[in-house]
């Protein structure tokens, strides 16, 4: 049986992530306590069959009860059941830019600031986090995209391997990614920005695309980088690595890097189906 529980910062997305497992066909439940965790995986695991795939979602709402967790997954491990932690997190400007939108009140800052309760919240998961096998960061991703990564991480029957590849486009100018396994630096290729035409658009528009890749060195590189992932891969999934975070950066975000990570993900996805692509800049930015 699968048991997957759910959990990470509050709105990260973990509503929006229930539903996704809900879809794929997950018995799903919000909020239970943790102490009641070990009794309900217990009957569940017993259920001879009737239940094959579960997802509990816990929060820090139940603060009252959230010491009890440790205690409770460490119980579980001794029933013999085993489980996995999906862990949703997000950026404090974003978290504060949700809850002021839908005017909640932090479970952690009642009667104070957003921000304090965020940072109570960190300190408080910091542990829970540690032992998720998958993390995801929300910030940049819409509903529509969490469902999609959600759904491609524990979508039943692919031939992955159990290896997911998350490739990301981003920018310098905004930092580089903090959870990359692998980060390529493509500012050595020919920059749309200075194409005055080609500047308002991105990566993922036709017209900068040919242009990033009519010269040589691009083609060149692409199908070097190609060889090296597919080299890497088999040797990641020899290794046990479950997630394989790989960046793809420019200046901007907006226009190489979005191009060389979409045709990454276009050769990758024809050989593997749990591969999940996300640009991080190509919006926000005002150029590379």
């Amino acid at each position: 049986m699968k048991f997957v529980i759910i959990t990470g910062l509050s709105g990260a997305g973990k509503s929006q992530a229930m539903k996704s497992m809900e879809d794929i066909g997950f018995y799903c439940v919000d909020n239970l306590p943790p102490a009641l965790i070990p009794k309900f995986t217990e009957l569940c695991f017993h259920a001879q069959g009737e239940i094959e795939k579960i997802a509990l979602v816990i929060d820090i709402r139940g603060r009252q009860f959230f010491d009890d967790l440790f205690a409770s997954l460490d119980s579980i491990k001794n029933q013999g059941d085993d489980y996995e932690i999906l862990f949703l997190e997000a950026s404090d400007e974003v978290l504060i830019k949700r809850f002021k939108e839908t005017r909640r009140i932090h479970p952690l800052s009642p009667k104070g600031r957003i921000l304090e309760g965020i940072h109570a919240e960190r300190v408080r998961l910091a542990e829970l986090k540690k032992k998720a096998k998958y993390i995801v960061d929300t910030s940049n991703l819409t509903s529509a995209q969490l469902k999609e990564e959600v759904k491609k991480i524990y979508m039943v029957g692919e031939k992955s391997h159990n290896l997911t590849i998350f490739i990301q486009s981003f920018g310098f100018k905004k930092g580089i990614l903090l959870d990359a396994d692998l980060v390529f630096d493509v500012r050595f290729l020919p920059n749309p920005h200075y194409i005055e035409e080609l500047r308002p658009f991105t990566g993922n528009d036709k017209q900068v695309r040919d242009y990033v890749m009519k010269w040589p060195e691009s083609t060149a590189f692409v199908e070097k980088l190609n060889d090296m992932i597919d080299f890497l891969i088999p040797l990641y999934i020899k290794e046990g690595k479950n997630q394989l975070v790989i960046g793809i950066g420019c200046t901007g975000g907006k226009h190489r890097s979005v191009t060389v990570a979409n045709i990454l993900y276009e050769s990758l996805r024809k050989k593997r189906q749990r591969v999940i692509i996300n640009h991080r800049d190509s919006v926000s930015n005002t150029g590379e």
